[in-house]
């Protein structure tokens, strides 16, 4: 897909739009399920290479629904998956294109970028590994019957890239009704980008990461489902003031924090009452939050 032009944002989207709502005290808020949801963080990147189809196919087999991954654009308008704001971390760039420092995916045509190889870094069984389209990602996603916590990375050097993003979930058939009540979270670090996408799309949950203050938490909450902070972050203060407030689908806010690793950090935030742990080690989280004898 090319990019377009995103030339007007129409005013009457925001026409309306749940007005926020907040519960009688945070305190009070209602307690979360009885096990956070686990999110495959890059794919279950602890046992394949970073945002790859490898990654996500790990997830799968090891039995985990939902996946998380990052999405940038090419010199020539597509978008592409991958963390960094640089291939030179996890693909072959400097090997293929030594003078072309300092390998930013938006200097690179996906032409280019599909000369790399994404996975040796990693370990050899993924040599050939290939940085994924957004729309390769989003059928194998579909394929291995996955849900996805999708984040903006780095929004503010793509220009549009919100629009542009809908428009290729809609190609690809995820903006119907049971994908986006079900299988869709969008998230940023970039608060400007969660609220276009929620002033285009309003029915897509939303996702801010970082941690605002107790008291701007309020704002956020008029264009944001959850509140994602680093789980050094997490008090009980924080959760319960997050879950005290309600978003623009009248619902009480999420908390999925990230990254975590280790089975004690995965039950000290459970214990929190954190509703999502974003996790490399998919398996680890799970085991500790649900015991090993869990459904998958």
């Amino acid at each position: 897909m090319r990019i377009r032009p995103v030339a007007t944002v129409v005013a009457g989207a925001l026409m309306g739009l749940s007005a926020l709502v907040l519960s009688p005290a945070a305190a009070t808020a209602a307690p979360h399920r009885t096990a956070p949801v686990t999110v495959a963080h890059r794919g279950a990147s602890s046992y394949a290479p970073e945002n790859t189809l490898a990654s996500i196919d790990e997830a799968a087999r090891l039995g985990f629904e939902w996946v998380e991954n990052d999405v940038q654009r090419t010199k020539d308008g597509e978008l592409v998956i991958l963390h960094d704001n640089s291939l030179a971390r996890t693909t072959n760039v400097k090997k293929v294109f030594p003078d072309r420092s300092p390998w930013n995916v938006s200097d690179f045509t996906l032409k280019e970028i599909e000369k790399l190889d994404a996975g040796s870094w990693f370990g050899p069984k993924f040599e050939g590994e290939r940085v994924p389209t957004l729309e390769d990602y989003m059928d194998e996603v579909e394929e291995n019957d996955q849900s996805l916590l999708m984040e903006l990375k780095s929004p503010e050097l793509y220009p549009g890239i919100e629009l542009q993003t809908l428009r290729e979930l809609r190609r690809t058939g995820w903006l119907d009704r049971d994908h986006v009540r079900h299988r869709l979270i969008i998230q940023s670090f970039n608060a400007d980008a969660i609220k276009t996408v929620h002033t285009l799309r309003p029915d897509i949950r939303t996702g801010f990461l970082g941690n605002p203050s107790l008291a701007d938490l309020p704002k956020y909450a008029k264009y944001c489902d959850q509140i994602n902070p680093v789980h050094t972050a997490v008090t009980p203060e924080y959760v319960a003031a997050v879950h005290g407030l309600r978003g623009p689908h009248r619902r009480a806010l999420d908390l999925f924090t990230w990254t975590v690793d280790d089975a004690a950090t995965a039950v000290k935030v459970a214990g929190l009452g954190v509703d999502g742990i974003i996790t490399n080690k998919p398996d680890v989280v799970r085991e500790a939050v649900e015991g090993p004898d869990h459904s998958d």
